[in-house]
């Protein structure tokens, strides 16, 4: 039987571990965190430039996806019967892209 695999570190061992390798206190971590998650949503908010790069990690930016007009007599590919396809509004899609020492990180 296979080895089960190892469950991911729950959000307190995370700050936990980095309060250990940093010799910070668990509290100032914390602050640390949550100055990175507002820095990312006034980046990527409404009257940011909508990219931030977080260094030897992440590059997360926003796409913006066009409205898709309704489209009538479509091939539905898997009943091969003419579909109408109702109208799509235009969203914003928040893309997360790994950067190359992340990628190293996992070989």
């Amino acid at each position: 039987m296979a080895a089960a695999k190892p469950k991911s570190i729950s959000k307190s061992e995370f700050l936990k571990s980095i309060s250990e390798s940093t010799e910070v206190a668990k509290k100032d971590v914390v602050k640390v965190l949550d100055a990175v998650a507002e820095l990312v949503a006034k980046n990527i908010g409404k009257k940011g430039p909508g990219v931030i790069q977080i260094p030897g990690l992440v590059k997360i930016s926003i796409r913006v996806r066009p409205a898709q007009p309704a489209k009538k007599g479509v091939l539905d590919p898997f009943t091969k019967k003419l579909v109408d396809r109702p109208a799509k509004p235009a969203s914003k899609k928040v893309r997360v892209v790994p950067l190359k020492a992340l990628k190293d990180m996992a070989k």
